[in-house]
């Protein structure tokens, strides 16, 4: 009886131990989150020594009171798209350069946007990082680049907000690079024993924002994704509205779907947009002195 007695108490001393390894684990992750989730670069972004010397800065206050460094190139001509660029949440914009080089070779606009944090003040944030990108937008409004000049363009956690400037903004397309449905979602099929969704603070939450978007969606989605599984992407690409094109990848992981063939297939998905909006907002009329303003 005694030695009964002597194993329920080791064991009960072994679960008690467990949990409260547990709920400081717990803590941890929600305390650590931010730290867990953007990987900013310390060096900063320079153009010109990732062979996209065209860029040029273009700084916008956010509605929060930071002023802010995005790169931005004007299309050739008049009757061409600017890709707004949202990049995923690791090291900087250069590292995108073999992404945008085609696009700026082909006579697009580009801006890629900075976030805060990467290369720019402040810490970032899903709400922080909407402002930055929605100032970079409306700073290229006061510079006459009207919305339906745009093609908003989101990589693996830019995805999120590419989908939320695509319900503020009336672009042309939206093309999104190994999206998701939610933030919490991943990690929770990442970490089922863990209460992601009530932990996380950022949840990007595209899946519910989808159906409000209305504009041609390109989406791309490599089927060996280990950072964000194709069950994601295929799930977001359900909800979405037509028109609508996708791609999945079937050799590509998550930070190698962007390969030749797909540069391609974005290069056409671009080429085949209709270019009637862009000849109607460069027609000469007595409200094109200024941009209109628009609240979001």
């Amino acid at each position: 009886m005694i030695g009964k007695i002597h194993m329920f108490r080791r064991a009960l001393g072994w679960i008690v131990t467990l949990a409260i390894a547990y709920v400081v684990f717990i803590i941890t992750l929600g305390v650590m989150q931010k730290q867990l989730m953007y990987f900013p670069d310390a060096a900063p972004f320079v153009p010109s020594e990732w062979a996209l010397k065209e860029l040029q800065p273009l700084r916008a206050k956010t509605e929060d009171g930071l002023t802010n460094t995005s790169w931005y190139v004007p299309p050739k001509k008049s009757d061409v798209f600017t890709i707004v660029f949202f990049q995923g949440n690791a090291g900087h914009l250069g590292y995108r350069n073999y992404k945008v080089r085609p696009w700026i070779d082909a006579g697009y606009g580009v801006l890629m946007v900075g976030y805060r944090g990467f290369g720019n003040p402040g810490k970032p944030s899903e709400e922080g990082i909407y402002n930055d990108a929605r100032a970079a937008i409306v700073e290229l409004r006061t510079r006459g680049v009207r919305e339906k000049a745009l093609v908003l363009y989101g990589e693996s956690l830019g995805t999120g907000v590419a989908v939320q400037m695509a319900t503020e903004f009336d672009a042309s397309a939206l093309i999104l690079e190994s999206p998701y449905t939610s933030i919490p979602d991943v990690g929770a099929d990442r970490y089922p024993l863990v209460p992601v969704h009530l932990l996380m603070d950022d949840h990007y939450d595209s899946l519910s924002k989808i159906k409000d978007v209305h504009m041609p969606l390109l989406l791309l989605h490599g089927e060996k994704d280990q950072v964000v599984p194709v069950k994601f992407g295929r799930k977001l690409f359900a909800a979405a509205n037509e028109p609508k094109q996708v791609e999945y990848v079937p050799e590509a992981g998550h930070n190698d779907v962007y390969n030749l063939r797909v540069q391609q297939l974005v290069l056409n998905f671009l080429a085949k947009l209709p270019t009637d909006p862009l000849l109607e907002i460069n027609a000469p009329s007595s409200t094109d002195s200024k941009p209109t303003t628009t609240n979001h």
